[in-house]
């Protein structure tokens, strides 16, 4: 095979510099031009410009210019495109024929311009008016026999302008069916902080990374998902301070780092120890981190754990290490795949610093114990009384510039009591008290016929769910399926009945109003909540905002409502008062929004004050995962290329993996491809197994790349079909992606 053939080639040692520029400076031109391509990328992520849609790290409180990373300047191009697809587009293409073109190819058309209905029967999407669209979604939804017939999808991009009224509406309709990505990602991270913390939310700043002494990553590939964190790691390493990796894939950007900024400059080493675990041997790993902790606590009491810290503020410590001294060190090197002697180096720098704060993502949260993995990861934290301190903490990193902003608006399933009491008070009704569908409970009650009416808020719900399959013929028993939308993704083709594209403006884009310019608000990994301005000319004339697609349809639906939607529409200070009016933390919030930085909302935890059944952080206590794998199987995990944003596929290469025009590939270690009687390249069928069922991808092309034994990486969406409905992590009900059992057959 010659080289120009192969999937795999040598992959490059750091993250960044000049590849990273002329990667994005590319993209950026293609999507763009120069002209716009500068106009763009000179506002994004500074004070009076645009929040990048792209990931949620924050910014600095001195931004530079071009305060983006490589998959930012990719997002804004992508949004801010110059191609258009219109009316004529959909004319020329039926969905039959769009549904056998790729992710790629159907993002790379251009951004949507004009409202498109897709009638009974039909296999093309046709124009049809605004009015037109909001009263066919209103007459299918007033039709229902009962409101929780309805699901109401939210997408992690969408304002919290856009977020409080989207949650208002649906309540005032009846109905708590409000899922959202935060189901698919790290809703395992606030189940697990709540019961510990009394906090959903990350206990550390930016400024934190300035002074932490070490600085622990688990589950998370900075270099593709959040490429700004690696400046922020950069700036602690020259500080001296040390890093420790867990990972199982050796991942470019967590070994070394050039700046974009500075891309002739020599890279930086990150991580001082990097622990490619298994997978889901995290929970392993960690217990034996904190083994080695205690037993150097119990040679040197007093020298190891923060004692004042344990007896003050947290409770169940003395149940958490008798259970601790029952593990097994066998079970615990079996499992984590890591030896004793690295286990203790990992101790040994954890131990000798004074603040540690404690990355993850995904890589913790997509388990069956996910819970139990994020939980380990703050009773570490616990034994060092590294939270409510100065350079120490939790840090869930979020993947969407405003998931955590949407969860804080209202956008949740499960909704706490006192905030339904203050909305109801605030708009004087009686919200709906019975809790509504999480994600994977909302396509099991479209596909068992209990939901008929899927809305949703962005995204790309097919492609973002579990069981690709099952979710396809969940969405097409819908009467109806509506997608606010800036671009065409492979949900508009696998659709209800009818099925509804409302084009949207983007966050790059001027929001006029009234003949005013608007302006709207996010809120970032850490707390931050701060204004977005679009400064761009919109895509088309026909485009709504958020918000106003939102009230527009409320007017429509809701009759009996006394609340002035228009006047919402026409002036955003009027929704951020009411947000005040409803949200705590949100005083003087259309004052203090206009600051250039925005404001911090109250973390309580980051005050040592923790609003748990306690009224302390609590320790806990977990068993070792019984993952068990027959012969020939292997656990594999879903992953990001690094030309992806979520679903959305910016290209076809994996620069820091070394993969070449492919998405249909498999990760796995060279002596596993030699004992399953496979060779590099060749092209295999997957199957996973699952409680007795078996479901197959077809065509991957087998890579060989450094990770434990018995494990696989496969790219999503592709691999989602693999992903079964009911393979959840326990009690966040969050598809455990990143550990399904499969098998390689020979390509039919």
């Amino acid at each position: 095979m010659t080289d120009d053939k192969k999937t795999s080639h040598p992959y490059p040692k750091a993250a960044g510099g000049i590849d990273a520029v002329l990667s994005s400076t590319r993209h950026a031109l293609e999507q763009m031009g120069p002209i716009r391509a500068a106009r763009a990328l000179y506002r994004v992520n500074q004070p009076g410009g645009f929040d990048c849609p792209g990931c949620a790290w924050p910014d600095p409180q001195h931004p530079t210019i071009g305060e983006f990373c490589e998959n930012g300047a990719k997002a804004v191009a992508d949004e801010a495109t110059n191609r258009r697809i219109d009316a004529e587009f959909f004319a020329q293409w039926p969905i039959s024929a769009l549904l056998e073109q790729s992710d790629h190819w159907l993002g790379n058309q251009g951004r949507l311009t004009q409202p498109m209905v897709r009638r009974p029967q039909s296999d093309h999407y046709e124009p049809i008016s605004w009015p037109e669209a909001f009263a066919l979604i209103a007459s299918e939804l007033r039709a229902l026999e009962q409101p929780d017939q309805a699901i109401f999808y939210t997408s992690g991009r969408t304002s919290n302008e856009a977020a409080f009224l989207y949650q208002l509406f649906v309540r005032l309709f009846g109905t708590n069916n409000l899922p959202d990505c935060s189901n698919m990602c790290h809703e395992s991270s606030g189940v697990a902080m709540v019961e510990a913390l009394g906090v959903g939310k990350g206990t550390v700043s930016l400024e934190d990374f300035e002074l932490a002494d070490v600085i622990v990553i688990l589950g998370q590939n900075p270099g593709t998902n959040h490429p700004r964190m690696l400046s922020s790691l950069q700036a602690a390493k020259r500080r001296g301070a040390k890093i420790i990796s867990i990972n199982p894939l050796k991942e470019a950007g967590l070994v070394r780092f050039k700046h974009p900024k500075q891309p002739f400059s020599s890279a930086t080493e990150l991580t001082d120890l990097y622990l490619q675990v298994r997978i889901n041997g995290d929970v392993a790993l960690l217990k034996g981190i904190m083994r080695e902790l205690l037993d150097e606590e119990q040679r040197c009491p007093g020298e190891v754990f923060d004692h004042a810290f344990i007896a003050e503020h947290t409770a169940g410590f003395e149940q958490f290490t008798q259970a601790l001294q029952q593990v097994k060190w066998t079970e615990i090197i079996a499992q984590s795949g890591i030896s004793r002697q690295d286990i203790r180096a990992a101790a040994d720098i954890i131990g000798g610093a004074k603040n540690m704060i404690c990355c993850w993502a995904m890589g913790l949260t997509q388990h069956k114990n996910a819970v139990a993995n994020i939980q380990e990861v703050i009773n570490l934290l616990l034994l060092r009384g590294a939270i409510g301190r100065p350079g120490a903490g939790a840090c869930p990193v979020r993947g969407h510039s405003n998931v955590q902003g949407d969860r804080t608006m209202g956008i949740w399933e499960r909704p706490p009591a006192a905030f339904l009491d203050r909305l109801g008070k605030t708009f004087d009704f009686a919200p709906p008290r019975e809790h509504g569908f999480d994600t994977v409970e909302a396509i099991k009650a479209m596909h068992h016929g209990r939901a008929h009416v899927f809305l949703g808020m962005g995204g790309n719900f097919l492609s973002a769910t579990p069981d690709t399959a099952l979710v396809a013929e969940a969405l097409g028993r819908c009467r109806l399926t509506a997608h606010v939308s800036t671009k065409l993704n492979r949900s508009h083709l696998v659709c209800g009945h009818t099925a509804l594209i409302l084009p949207c403006l983007g966050r790059t884009e001027t929001d006029l109003q009234d003949s005013k310019p608007q302006f709207v608000t996010v809120e970032n990994s850490m707390g931050v909540v701060h204004a977005s301005r679009g400064r761009l000319a919109p895509a088309s004339e026909h485009l709504l905002s958020e918000p106003a697609i939102v009230a527009k349809l409320a007017m429509a639906t809701l009759a009996d409502c006394a609340l002035d939607w228009q006047s919402l529409i026409d002036d955003y200070d009027r929704i951020r008062d009411l947000i005040e009016r409803t949200i705590d933390g949100f005083e003087d919030f259309n004052q203090r929004v206009r600051t250039p930085f925005g404001f911090t909302l109250p973390n309580a935890a980051r005050e040592r004050r923790f609003e748990t059944a306690t009224q302390k952080a609590n320790f806990t206590v977990h068993r070792l995962p019984d993952d068990v794998l027959l012969p020939g199987q292997l656990l594999m995990m879903t992953i990001r290329s690094h030309d992806q944003y979520n679903t959305t596929i910016y290209g076809l290469d994996d620069r820091y993996r070394g993969i070449k025009n492919a998405r249909r590939i498999v990760l796995l270690n060279p002596e596993d491809i030699a004992e399953l009687g496979f060779e590099p390249e060749q092209s295999v069928d997957l199957h996973s197994h699952f409680a007795g069922e078996l479901r197959i991808a077809p065509g991957f092309t087998i890579v060989a790349y450094d990770m434990p034994r018995r494990s696989a990486a496969t790219y999503f969406p592709e691999a989602n079909v693999l992903v079964p409905i009911d393979h959840v992590a326990t009690r966040s009900n969050t598809p455990a992606s990143k550990s399904v059992v499969i098998t390689l057959a020979n390509a039919r």
